[in-house]
């Protein structure tokens, strides 16, 4: 066996077991202690709250409690930028990582999200990328891990993320901060939020498709 396909399936059982690992042993704070420690750190606390935002965005960890966290935190304004610093840092990660890996390795990561990613990445580009991110029930790390394996270029997959994860960020963002302080301007931003990553996944979905059918041919 060739040392360089023998090197990638060593580092895809360790990414896998890796994977599994925090899958089943990590456990986030709930909302209450992650609010008491961020606040506990005083100044240093953003940071910190980037560093753990990015940490988690890298893994198959659902982001939502930190998106909610930040907004119960640090309200809708300052939670979105420090959320959004820490989610594209994160998502950068996984797809630095899934570069090195190559894309035999990630594809075999991605287990049941392979088909789907495979499907919308394959030749894609910035509205791939888009797409999946607004595209309910499709978590960021297999869309992070996707976009490097098959070749979606730095600058594509980083204006994408920015753009396309922040209405979502966004969304949850509002809830954490309806939560801590249930007013109708934290009412309307969640309801607006939300409608607005409804519009956008569908104009993300259709550009998508028009960009994948050939010229001549009817759009389905």
């Amino acid at each position: 066996m060739p040392w360089g396909s023998l090197l990638r399936n060593v580092l895809l059982v360790l990414v896998l077991l890796t994977m599994v690992w925090l899958a089943l042993n990590v456990r986030l704070p709930s909302l209450d202690e992650l609010q008491a420690r961020i606040a506990e750190l005083g100044l240093w606390g953003p940071f910190a709250f980037i560093a753990l935002y990015a940490a988690v965005a890298v893994t198959p960890i659902p982001v939502t409690i930190m998106a909610v966290a930040a907004g119960m935190i640090f309200g809708l304004p300052v939670g979105t930028v420090l959320s959004m610093i820490g989610v594209v840092i994160g998502c950068f990660g996984g797809y630095g990582i899934a570069r090195g890996l190559g894309r035999e390795t990630v594809m075999r990561l991605l287990g049941s999200h392979a088909g789907v990613i495979e499907e919308r990445l394959e030749d894609g580009g910035f509205y791939a990328v888009c797409t999946l991110r607004l595209m309910p029930g499709i978590p960021y790390w297999p869309v992070n891990y996707g976009s490097g394996a098959l070749g979606v270029t730095s600058r594509d997959y980083l204006v994408a993320t920015a753009l396309s994860a922040l209405p979502g960020q966004v969304s949850l963002i509002a809830v954490g901060a309806l939560i801590a302080d249930p007013s109708l301007v934290s009412g309307l931003a969640v309801a607006i939020s939300w409608l607005l990553v409804i519009v956008l996944t569908l104009l993300a979905y259709r550009r998508w498709r028009a960009t994948r059918t050939p010229q001549g041919a009817p759009a389905e």
